[in-house]
C-alpha cells in the first residue's frame, strides 16, 4: 500500500455506516489509516440489525459540509443509494455512489470520474454488492484522485452550489 501523500496531508476522512456496512467499515478504517489518512469513525460502533443509516450518515455529511476544504467522507450501506441521498441533503456535499457494477466502464472508472469531474467529497459504498478487496481498491482510487479543476467542471459545481443556496433561501425549513 502506498501513502497517498499529496491528498492525505490536508484531508480528514470521516466514515459511517449502519448494520449493512458494519463489517466492511471495520476493514476499511485500518486500511485508510495505512494509506496515511486521519480517520474519524462516526459509527455504527456495534452491529445492530435494526439501526437506521441516517443516524450514522448525517454526522459524516455534517463534518464534510462544515469544512469541505479539509474533510471528506466515506459512507456505507446496503446499496449506498439512500446513504448518498442523506449526504447530498447537506450543503457543500457531493456524494457519489459505487457498488462495483462495471457497466460500460472499467470497474473503477466511475469512482475516478466522480472525483475528477464532480469533485465528490463523499464516497458512498453499496456494501451488499462489494467484496472487501473491491471496496478497498475503490477507496484507494477515490482517495488518490484529485479534482481536475477544468473550467467546465468548476462552472457546473458552482451552478450546483447556487441551486442549493436558492432552494435554501426560497423554502422555510423550520
Amino acid at each position: 500500500m502506498k501513502n497517498l501523500g499529496v491528498v492525505s496531508h490536508k484531508k480528514k476522512v470521516y466514515i459511517g455506516t449502519d448494520h449493512a456496512g458494519f463489517e466492511l467499515k471495520q476493514e476499511l478504517v485500518p486500511f485508510i489509516k495505512k494509506l496515511g489518512f486521519e480517520v474519524f469513525d462516526m459509527g455504527a460502533f456495534k452491529f445492530e440489525d435494526g439501526d437506521d443509516y441516517p443516524d450514522f450518515i448525517s454526522p459524516v455529511a455534517k463534518a464534510v459540509a462544515l469544512n469541505p476544504e479539509h474533510n471528506i467522507g466515506i459512507i456505507l450501506g446496503g446499496s449506498g443509494q439512500g446513504e448518498a441521498i442523506v449526504a447530498n441533503r447537506y450543503p457543500n456535499v457531493r456524494a457519489t455512489v459505487f457498488y462495483g457494477n462495471p457497466g460500460i466502464f472499467s470497474k473503477y472508472q466511475i469512482v475516478k470520474l466522480g472525483k475528477l469531474h464532480n469533485d465528490s467529497n463523499i464516497l458512498s459504498l453499496g456494501a451488499r454488492f462489494l467484496k472487501p478487496n473491491v471496496a478497498k481498491k475503490a477507496v484507494e482510487i477515490w482517495l488518490g484522485t484529485d479534482f481536475s479543476n477544468e473550467a467546465r467542471h468548476v462552472r457546473r459545481i458552482k451552478k450546483i452550489e447556487r441551486i442549493s443556496r436558492e432552494i435554501k433561501n426560497n423554502f422555510d425549513f423550520k
